[in-house]
C-alpha cells in the first residue's frame, strides 16, 4: 500500500488565499511526490469571514484529498495544528500556513529528505518580506528564546514536516501553552534544515498582532526553560548584595559622623526598587502558578464541531473534543 502525507493547514480568515494554497500543494504532491498519497487537512479556526463556505467548496471539488476540520470555535494556531495532527493519517505530517507566506514548493524537498530516513526536516525563516517593527520584533524574540535553546533558527520557523513517529509523539505531550517549535528541537530525532525567504502577505492581516506575538514568546520561555527562574534567582542576589553594599556604606558614614544622603527620597527609591522587583518575580512565579492551574482543569486543546474527511478515510462526524494526553483521535 502506497504511503501517504498529509498536509495541515489551520485556517483563519483566510478566505482570498485558500484556492491557491490548495492548489499549489496539488500542483507540487503531482511534480515531485505523486507516488505518495496526498491527504491536505484544512482546520477552521473560527473565521469569521468566508473561509468556512469556502473550505467546503474545495472540499468537494478534491473529495479524494481535501479533509475539513471545523472547529467550534477559534482556539488559537495551538489548537488547530493539533487538531489537525490527531486527524492526520500519513505517514508524514507537513503543516503550513494558508497566507501563501511560506514556500509551498518547497514540500518537494522536504518529502527526498523524509525519504532518505530524515524524521524531522524544518523550513525556517532566512529573512522574511515584511514590515521594519515586524521583522525587528521577531528579531528581538527568537534571540531571546535561543538564550535557552541555541538550536532555534535565527528568523524561527513554522513551517516543517515530521515522521509519523514524531507526529504520535506531539500528540501525546500534556499541556495547552506548548511552544511546539521548541519540542521538536529538544526530543532528538534526525533533523534537516532549509531556508527560505517569508515572503508578504497577498491578501488580508495577519491575525498575529504584537500581543499573540508576545505569548509565543511567554510560552516558549516559560514552558521549554527555566531562565526566568533563574533571572529571578540572580536579581534576587544582585538586590541582596546591594542592600549590603548600602548598610556598609551606612555604617562607615555613621563612624565618620557623616550621613550620605539625607531625607526620605532615598529611602522612597530603595523601597520602590525593592517592591518592583518583589512585584515582578511575584509575576513570573503567578505565570507558572496559572499554567499549572490551566493544565489541571484539562480543558480540551480544541473542539471539532464538525469534519468531513477526505474519500481516503472517516465519514462526516459531529462534536468531538480533543483526545487526552496519551490517547489518539
Amino acid at each position: 500500500m502506497a504511503q501517504t502525507i498529509s498536509v495541515v493547514v489551520p485556517v483563519y480568515n483566510n478566505q482570498p488565499t485558500l484556492e491557491e494554497t490548495c492548489q499549489q500543494i496539488l500542483d507540487i504532491h503531482r511534480r515531485e511526490f505523486g507516488d505518495f498519497g496526498l491527504e491536505i487537512i484544512f482546520v477552521n479556526d473560527g473565521s469569521t469571514d468566508g473561509s468556512l463556505q469556502e473550505l467546503e467548496r474545495l472540499q468537494q471539488l478534491h473529495p479524494d484529498s481535501v479533509s475539513l476540520i471545523n472547529l467550534s470555535r477559534n482556539f488559537g494556531q495551538l489548537g488547530a495544528l493539533y487538531a489537525g495532527f490527531n486527524h492526520a493519517r500519513g505517514d508524514a505530517v507537513i503543516c503550513v500556513s494558508a497566507d501563501l507566506q511560506d514556500e509551498i514548493s518547497l514540500m518537494g524537498k522536504m518529502v527526498g529528505y523524509w525519504k532518505n530516513d530524515t524524521e524531522v526536516v524544518i523550513c525556517y525563516r532566512e529573512d522574511r518580506d515584511e514590515g521594519f517593527l515586524s521583522r525587528k520584533f521577531s528579531n528581538i524574540a527568537y534571540a531571546i528564546a535561543r538564550i535557552s535553546s541555541p538550536e532555534l533558527p535565527t528568523g524561527g520557523f513554522d513551517y516543517w514536516l515530521m515522521s509519523r513517529k514524531v507526529c504520535d509523539m506531539l500528540c501525546s505531550f500534556k499541556g495547552r501553552h506548548n511552544f511546539l517549535q521548541g519540542y521538536l528541537l529538544s526530543v532528538g530525532f534526525s533533523r534537516a534544515f532549509i531556508p527560505y525567504t517569508r515572503a508578504a502577505r497577498k491578501a488580508g492581516r495577519s491575525g498575529y498582532r504584537f500581543a499573540k506575538k508576545l505569548k509565543i514568546v511567554i510560552d516558549f520561555i516559560v514552558d521549554s526553560s527555566y531562565l526566568p527562574i533563574r533571572f529571578m534567582s540572580g536579581l534576587g542576589v544582585l538586590v541582596s548584595l546591594s542592600g549590603v553594599a548600602y548598610s556598609i556604606l551606612i555604617v562607615y558614614a555613621w563612624l565618620i559622623q557623616k550621613t550620605p544622603f539625607e531625607g526620605w527620597a532615598p529611602l522612597i527609591m530603595i523601597t520602590m526598587l525593592i517592591g518592583g522587583v518583589v512585584m515582578i518575580m511575584l509575576g513570573v512565579i503567578g505565570e507558572y502558578i496559572w499554567r499549572i492551574y490551566d493544565n489541571l482543569r484539562d480543558f480540551p486543546l480544541f473542539i471539532v464541531e464538525s469534519k468531513s474527511m477526505s474519500a481516503r478515510g472517516d465519514d462526516t462526524s459531529k462534536i468531538n473534543l480533543s483526545p487526552r494526553a496519551g490517547e489518539q483521535a
